[in-house]
């Protein structure tokens, strides 16, 4: 098995970890913080945003099962790619999107998938996601693990009342 990670800022977690969870290959998605130069941050430093972390989720995956291109894609789908300010309701600096990149190869697909993006005409405003390299990742304190299986009918609420949910099915429909 050829393990491989990919690190994905898309607002907030929660909202990041079902939509990969569900694909075979894809071997672990932890929800957590990177960017910063914070060590061991928490939840509450984080949203401060004064420590350069973002929520992100660190995905472990088998690239012999699930390519880096088809998480790429996914990725894309579950996000406003074109807001440089955060992601539906939440604001601020730790909830802003970003692909960080873990090798040369990666870089060069996230950026090649981006300019496609960009290119498509499906925006009518310029991708503001950035591409940058990984950096440290921390794991977010465990009440944010798997947060869609713990409390279903919260995680729910917030992802239809946030319009994240809406504003992917009406740019994507059954592609998100």
């Amino acid at each position: 098995m050829a393990k491989s990670l990919a690190t994905f800022a898309g607002g907030c977690f929660w909202c990041m970890v079902k939509p990969f969870d569900r694909y075979d290959g894809v071997l672990s998605v932890v929800s957590g913080y990177t960017g910063g130069d914070v060590e061991n941050p928490s939840y509450e430093l984080v949203c401060t945003n004064t420590t350069g972390h973002r929520e992100a989720v660190q995905i472990t995956f088998d690239d012999a099962i699930i390519s880096y291109e088809e998480l790429l894609r996914i990725f894309w789908r579950q996000i406003d790619p074109t807001d440089a300010g955060g992601q539906f309701f939440d604001r601020g600096e730790s909830y802003r999107t970003a692909i960080y990149t873990h090798t040369p190869e990666q870089q060069r697909l996230a950026e090649q998938s981006k300019k496609e993006l960009d290119a498509s005409g499906k925006f009518d405003k310029p991708i503001a996601t950035d591409i940058l390299p990984a950096k440290p990742f921390y794991s977010a304190e465990e009440g944010h693990q798997n947060y869609y299986m713990k409390n279903p009918v919260h995680y729910n609420r917030y992802a239809v009342g946030s319009g994240r949910e809406q504003f992917k099915l009406n740019n994507w429909g059954d592609q998100a």
